[in-house]
């Protein structure tokens, strides 16, 4: 060996050198994790004491009625000052941090725990021996027990919390929690069965998810039969593996409803898929989109385009993606209106909310009431709960002319509602044409006689 690879050979590092590095990286990326448990903390006491100016201002209102009016300017308020201050808090935390409602409320919940029923773990969380993720295990457990046991449960727990992963933590708390609840399981499993719910949620590659929450020997009978009529199609000839046997018998099973004797109903779901045009002409692999959901592949939409009548089929500009066609144009119509607000949302407006529009109310911007007129350019699908807070809050909302909406906040902050398909306005005669074609004498018949443009419409 020359003497100049014997040089490079003595300054090359030593195993035991690279790992002391290696064992730097591994410390430096915990003490990051542990910044990240410190925020965490202290977002949790920042959430908190929100929540407590909140409700305090709440207070001052409802001694004070005359502010309360002024303050909430609802003439038809069916809310109390609590209710108005606790979901116009909600909702804007919500917008703030860009999560859901529900999550918002999540927050607000674990928070206030962490400060005030389980002090031990919110020191934990500060110090950073455990993540946000090991403190919401431990809080999900805790949300029913009676407050002398939270104690004991909390010790129990948190020695051990900083050496375990959130699974195992999950586990450990969920027996302890058994231990400590003086409250039988029957009567806790009984009022838990009013929280049972399917939900869907969207996967990547055009694939979604769909979850039961129910009562576990339920949802374990249906996972073992149809595990085992997933076997029985086993066989030389079979070369599905159990999991898409599983799968398929699903879908056969709940979308067709396919019994034994092989006899399905045929019931589907109604759904709209926006094609390109090139996509549906197969000069073009753009995928297509599909109602709540997103993108789809082409050879799919070309599919329900083609072949499936209960889909609705919408053509858009192969370049722009504006759409062309949502069916025929009809004048003052609701049902073509309806049918454009729906393909322009897919969902609510509210920002974050992603609940479907066909279960959505369709909501003046500008209340009916007070002038507002029944436009494309004034109407915005909100669902029930939406639709509640805009009425009886101080939350307004503007349709802009893309149909993205821009919401104000009670403390006058601004958030965007973008919509899900930018579509072109429909054509609008003039108000002289339309008095000129209107018959001079109208049938006696209501059902034939021809639509009023000053009558409100039915929605």
């Amino acid at each position: 060996m020359s003497v100049g690879a014997r040089s490079v050979c003595l300054m090359k590092p030593s195993v035991v050198e690279q790992m002391e590095t290696l064992g730097r990286h591994f410390d430096a990326i915990r003490e990051t994790q542990a910044e990240a448990a410190r925020v965490d903390a202290r977002l949790a006491e920042q959430v908190d004491q929100a929540r407590r100016f909140a409700e305090a201002v709440a207070r001052d209102a409802a001694s004070d009625p005359t502010a309360l009016a002024l303050a909430t300017q609802v003439p038809r308020a069916q809310w109390d000052a609590a209710m108005i201050a606790e979901r116009e808090f909600v909702t804007e935390l919500a917008c703030t941090l860009r999560l859901p409602v529900r999550s918002a409320e999540t927050l607000i919940a674990e928070s206030r725990m962490l400060l005030h029923e389980l002090p031990g773990t919110r020191a934990a969380l500060q110090d950073g021996p455990i993540t946000y993720r090991h403190t919401q295990a431990l809080i999900n457990q805790a949300w029913s027990l009676p407050a002398e046991a939270l104690a004991r449960f909390e010790q129990a727990l948190l020695k051990a919390a900083p050496h375990l992963t959130v699974s195992n933590l999950k586990h450990r708390a969920r027996v302890m929690r058994e231990r400590l609840h003086p409250e039988s399981i029957r009567a806790r499993h009984q009022k838990s069965v009013a929280d049972r719910r399917v939900f869907f949620e969207p996967e990547r590659d055009g694939m979604a998810s769909l979850h039961w929450y129910d009562s576990a020997e339920k949802v374990k009978a249906a996972y073992d039969r149809l595990t085992v009529t997933a076997m029985s199609s086993q066989g030389p000839d079979e070369n599905r593996a159990l999991t898409q046997l599983r799968a398929d018998t699903f879908a056969d099973l709940i979308l067709d409803g396919v019994t034994a004797s092989g006899v399905g109903t045929g019931i589907r779901g109604t759904v709209h898929v926006t094609v390109p045009v090139m996509t549906l002409l197969g000069r073009s692999e753009e995928p297509g989109q599909l109602e709540g959901y997103g993108p789809i592949d082409p050879d799919t939409a070309r599919e329900i385009a083609a072949r499936a009548p209960s889909f609705i089929r919408i053509l858009a500009h192969p370049e722009t993606g504006v759409v062309l066609s949502v069916g025929r144009t009809r004048y003052t119509v609701p049902k073509d209106l309806r049918r454009y607000l729906r393909v322009r949302d897919e969902t609510c407006r509210w920002p974050g909310c992603r609940r479907a529009a066909a279960h959505c109310d369709i909501d003046h911007s500008l209340d009916w009431q007070f002038e507002g007129l029944t436009a494309h350019d004034n109407l915005a699908h909100l669902c029930p709960a939406d639709h509640a807070m805009k009425s009886e809050t101080r939350w307004t909302c503007l349709i802009l002319p893309d149909g993205t909406l821009e919401w104000i906040s009670p403390t006058g902050r601004t958030f965007i509602s973008e919509p899900a398909t930018i579509i072109r306005p429909p054509e609008r005669r003039p108000r002289a044409r339309a008095e000129r074609q209107r018959a001079p004498v109208q049938p006696a018949d209501a059902k034939t006689r021809p639509p009023d443009p000053d009558e409100p419409p039915p929605f």
